[in-house]
């Protein structure tokens, strides 16, 4: 089971960006549990939904330590750096296309509320919400280049530049896209104003003006990429408190989708 979750590739890569397991100066304490089985405890988790306590013991770690190592891991960013490495491999192997990038969002329900929602830049959402109603709902957006696979991770801050000292440095150099496509939920200024400047062309469909039918010739692929999103069952609803441990699965998710076009 472990070995058919995370293969010897997958597990290669995450050894590039996993932190070392801190040590016990005065000794002693139970024995830690290997990071290839916690990781596929947590790949299981992922892909299948259940919730920590449901988590098999064929994996070893018991559920609550799999969250503890899962919380461990996500402060120290291993997921977004571990999904950047992957797209540093397929760069190099020439299989990413950044000349367009298309965007779009989906909404789910977060069963355990939220206080920490982002502002929403779509003037359609903010016209429909219904302050009388308490489901609290979270909306994640994706951006993936059209031939290839997420290229970000979906999240309410812009994505920062790669620090020069930073030693995940790739081999190809990753460029901007060239295009960005998407709706008329993304007519605002402010996006606009962002991609500007950044040298990004615009792509988005004017409300009142453009027809979103156009789009769809390249819009397709982000279509595709929520397709696989959905696959993962963690991400049908939003269970975790914290909204950084459900962006962390959202970040997994990515990270194994680009993995299979990797291992082709």
């Amino acid at each position: 089971m472990v070995e058919r979750l995370v293969p010897d590739e997958l597990w290669e890569l995450f050894q590039r960006v996993v932190p070392p397991a801190p040590t016990r100066p005065q000794g002693g304490g139970r024995r830690r549990y290997g990071d290839r089985e916690v990781l596929a405890a947590i790949i299981f988790v992922a892909t299948t939904g259940c919730t920590w306590r449901q988590l098999p013991p064929v994996f070893g770690p018991s559920g609550p330590t799999a969250h503890r190592r899962f919380t461990e891991w996500t402060k120290a960013r291993v997921w977004p750096r571990l999904h950047r490495l992957i797209l540093d491999e397929l760069g190099s192997r020439g299989e990413l296309d950044w000349s367009r990038c298309a965007i779009d969002s989906v909404s789910m329900r977060a069963l355990k509320g939220g206080a920490d929602r982002p502002e929403s830049c779509r003037p359609r959402q903010e016209r429909v919400e219904d302050p009388l109603d308490r489901r609290k709902v979270r909306s994640a957006d994706q951006c993936r280049d059209l031939p290839g696979q997420p290229a970000r991770q979906p999240g309410p801050a812009a994505p920062r530049p790669r620090h020069p000292a930073d030693p995940l440095a790739p081999r190809a150099r990753r460029r901007r896209p060239a295009k960005l496509h998407g709706d008329r939920g993304y007519d605002c200024d402010h996006l606009r104003r962002w991609l500007r400047g950044r040298n990004i062309a615009l792509r988005l469909a004017r409300g009142g003006v453009d027809s979103s039918q156009r789009l769809g010739r390249h819009r397709w692929t982000i279509e595709r990429t929520i397709a696989w999103l959905n696959g993962f069952r963690r991400l049908h609803r939003r269970c975790e408190r914290k909204a950084q441990h459900f962006l962390a699965f959202v970040g997994i998710a990515a990270a194994l989708i680009c993995y299979r076009r990797l291992a082709k």
